[in-house]
């Protein structure tokens, strides 16, 4: 607004000045109407002169409204001005414009005099109010300064012009009011907003208050969970386990969900507390998990056991995927139901005995179809002319090959190939070979003694620690009983009627293999049959012997003398026949027993058959009567015996050598 716009001429005596009228000139308005224009009616010149009039009011109003809403103390009273503490706006336009003794004073101080009423020829445009207010600018002291103040004096004329501006005047009293409602409406709106201020700080508080509740109930649970926790999680079972043992596939998975279980009935039996309620409410729902695990594992091995029973179908492959994959399930069910556990394994005993001694009746009559070569009694050494035959493990009887009994030949490399495997029954009905009685034992009891090492294996790793190792000797020989007996009936069947002294020999150092291989694999269930087999074997073997011994010993003399003297020429000294067959003989024993022992029967019985022997030569060599011929003769046959003896190893052969070599040297001087 401009200053210059108001006249300052002095009113005339019969106008009442602005003092003398009312408070505005404008009739009055009721507060909701002025309210009603409050915004559209406000320009900007209005409200830059309600914003002047009131200065403390909206700054004051605001400032402390901050203040409370960034500070702590937001329900505190809001305390703005009010209506008595606002200057009329007609005072305050009396002291811009200035009244007449305020116009008188001034002009009397500065020496300024009114020299008639005239109206101003310019109205000052640019006005400098010194950076103040408009308020502070119409109440400082003209008179402190230098520079002439110019005042306007009042015509007789203001009172015209007053009516005439008087339109103005009330529209800008009608602008001041306005202003007046807009600002009393702020003032109750940040009341408001302050009183909504203290309901959020309210909430705020206890909001707080909350947070610090639960943060000490969170604190308080921590601390008894990790008091707690333990043992909850002692005897707490996750439902995953519990689905798992009563619903699920019996796989890896299982085994270990049975450990879980185990584990909790441990802890619950090892509480010293027994009448804890966590106890007595546990201990109903674990016994009938319990009680289900067991249910589920008997039935699987129950129908695993049936499985066995199937034909044509491979023991070891159940035993090896269904048993040992999942032995954990027995020892359970054994740890919980001793009784039950003992019927388990009591059926798996019945199953399995059935199960070897059909599949080994099976492969013993595939192995009497093998063809093998008859060495009877008629085949010994005082026996001049043997008859070779072959006949099946049946007596039936077909000609056969040609070959020595008395010759070692080949045989040994049953032994030496040792690691070969056995026959199968397939292969044993197919072959039209003849074979020695060292084949079929071998084979026959090569087959035994693995399945009888993965049988001994097998209940070891399964049922214990369930059973102890008594326990587990006797339920294995109660498993292959019939089947050992089986096999000393069809080793008994080989060497009854036979005197094939090699044959037997083989067959004891084979069984000693196989005492050997079953102290490594660390089986020692087997060693009573491995010791009845032996009972079984040497005294055949030493009968064998005596009988090569009887039959030196009743050979005709007389007979074997005629061939040496013929009444043509002169007496032979050539080594007889029987010696090529005795120092085979001799040879082929020596060589089975490189690496015998002392307490072995083998020496004692070459012994007698050496003497024997010895005894035959000397009553043959008599029919010689010259002297050094005799001894030549002697001195031939025990060369012989000492040749064919040269390359064979062993401690017992390098005895009969050192013999022999004795005897030759002793008859050294017919050569």
């Amino acid at each position: 607004m401009q200053l210059g716009r108001f006249p300052t001429q002095s009113t005339p005596s019969g106008i009442s000045s602005p003092q003398d009228r009312s408070y505005s000139p404008a009739p009055p308005r009721r507060p909701h109407q002025a309210g009603g224009s409050l915004r559209p009616g406000i320009n900007p010149r209005s409200s830059s002169l309600s914003i002047a009039a009131s200065p403390s009011t909206s700054t004051h109003s605001l400032s402390s409204t901050v203040k409370q809403a960034n500070g702590s103390q937001l329900r505190r009273q809001f305390n703005g001005p009010t209506s008595a503490d606002i200057s009329d706006p007609l005072l305050v336009l009396q002291e811009i414009v200035g009244s007449p003794s305020r116009r008188q004073a001034l002009i009397d101080k500065n020496g300024f005099h009114d020299v008639g009423v005239e109206r101003p020829v310019g109205l000052e445009e640019n006005i400098d109010f010194g950076g103040l207010s408009l308020e502070a600018f119409a109440k400082q002291d003209f008179t402190s300064r230098h520079v002439p103040l110019h005042v306007h004096t009042y015509s007789a004329h203001s009172a015209q012009e007053y009516d005439q501006e008087r339109d103005k005047f009330e529209d800008l009293h009608r602008s001041i009011l306005a202003c007046d409602d807009v600002l009393k409406s702020v003032e109750i709106y940040l009341t408001n907003f302050q009183t909504d201020l203290g309901a959020v700080s309210a909430e705020i508080e206890t909001l707080q208050s909350r947070s610090m509740s639960l943060n000490m109930q969170l604190d308080n649970r921590r601390k008894v969970e990790k008091l707690l926790g333990p043992s909850v999680e002692e005897l707490g079972i996750p439902p995953a386990v519990v689905r798992k043992i009563s619903e699920g596939v019996i796989d890896e998975s299982y085994s270990r969900a049975l450990m879980e279980l185990e584990k909790r009935y441990k802890a619950l039996m090892g509480k010293p507390d027994k009448s804890m309620k966590a106890l007595e409410d546990a201990r109903p729902f674990i016994s009938s998990l319990t009680d289900r695990a067991i249910e589920r594992i008997r039935d699987h091995i129950v129908a695993q056991v049936k499985a066995i029973r199937s034909p044509s179908i491979n023991a070891q492959i159940i035993q090896q995927q269904a048993f040992l994959r999942y032995r954990d399930l027995y020892a359970f069910l054994a740890k919980h139901q001793p009784q039950l556990g003992s019927d388990i394994c009591q059926a798996y005993v019945n199953t399995m005995r059935w199960y070897y001694l059909t599949n080994f009746t099976r492969y013993e009559k595939a192995l009497e179809q093998l063809k093998m070569h008859t060495i009877d009694k008629h085949e010994v050494l005082g026996q001049e002319e043997t008859n070779k035959r072959t006949s099946l493990l049946s007596s039936s009887r077909t000609p056969g090959t040609s070959h020595d009994s008395f010759a070692l030949g080949r045989r040994m490399e049953v032994l030496r190939h040792a690691s070969h495997g056995a026959l199968t029954a397939y292969l044993a009905e197919e072959d039209k070979s003849s074979h020695h009685i060292e084949v079929p034992f071998r084979t026959f009891n090569l087959a035994l003694i693995d399945n009888a090492s993965f049988e001994y294996t097998f209940l070891t790793s399964y049922f214990s620690p369930s059973h102890s190792h008594h326990t587990l000797s006797r339920t294995f020989v109660s498993v292959f009983e019939p089947t050992f007996a089986l096999a000393q009936a069809l080793t008994k069947k080989l060497i009854e009627n036979t005197t094939d002294a090699f044959g037997i020999l083989l067959c004891v150092r084979l069984n000693q293999h196989f005492a050997f291989e079953l102290q490594r694999r660390k089986i020692p269930a087997v060693e009573g049959y491995i010791n009845a087999t032996n009972m079984l074997l040497w005294p055949r073997f030493q009968q064998i012997m005596d009988l090569q011994c009887e039959s030196l010993r009743r050979m005709n003399v007389t007979g074997a003398s005629s061939s040496l003297l013929s009444p043509t020429s002169a007496p032979s000294t050539a080594p007889h026949p029987l010696t090529q067959k005795f120092a085979s003989f001799l040879q082929g024993i020596a060589a089975l027993s490189s690496e015998a022992g002392d307490d072995e029967p083998v020496t004692n019985s070459l012994t007698r058959l050496r003497s024997e022997f010895e005894a035959y030569l000397t009553k043959l060599s008599k029919a010689i009567n010259e002297q050094r011929k005799r001894e030549r003769f002697l001195y031939n046959n025990y060369s012989l015996v000492g040749t064919i003896l040269a390359d064979t190893d062993g401690r017992l052969a390098g005895e009969l050598r050192a013999h022999f070599e004795a005897l030759k040297t002793a008859f050294s001087r017919g050569k």
